[in-house]
């Protein structure tokens, strides 16, 4: 499972700061997008002003997917510089990870879409390398055998 957290895709919004990221080299997003009260922007610079429910065809164009948004603030879920074991407790502990049992954390992890998005990120950016379906069976095995985090 870690390779997959730790992938551009989804550490460019697990990451530290109150923005998001860009590329594989995950870089601040461009024209200084900030993550706002709820996760989704501010201002004229929501995420949905620019983010639909699907990607924008052609070359470097913006990705989307449904519910297009940053973790809010008060959950920021943050994974860039933590350790795998903090990041296994955090997604565990119900305080950070928005009060979700072990089954909501499968299924966001499994079977939401903007987690998804990953696996189809759009023209010019490069996916999740291991299909979706066998990241799947590692979550719901992890989950099986009681989400144990490293030492």
């Amino acid at each position: 499972m870690v390779p997959v957290l730790r992938n551009p895709r989804c550490i460019n919004c697990h990451s530290t700061g109150d923005f998001p990221r860009q590329g594989d080299d995950g870089h601040p997003h461009a024209m200084n997008v900030r993550r706002g009260p709820e996760g989704h922007g501010v201002t004229a610079e929501k995420c949905g002003t620019c983010h639909q429910d699907h990607n924008t065809p052609g070359l470097h164009m913006p990705p989307g997917a449904p519910e297009w948004a940053l973790p809010p603030p008060n959950i920021p879920m943050i994974w860039q510089g933590r350790s795998d074991a903090q990041v296994c407790a955090q997604i565990k502990d119900p305080n950070q990870n928005n009060h979700k049992s072990m089954d909501e954390i499968v299924h966001h992890m499994t079977k939401d879409e903007l987690v998804g998005w990953g696996w189809h990120p759009g023209d010019g950016r490069n996916a999740i390398p291991i299909p979706r379906e066998q990241f799947a069976k590692y979550v719901e095995e992890w989950a099986a055998k009681g989400g144990a985090c490293p030492q």
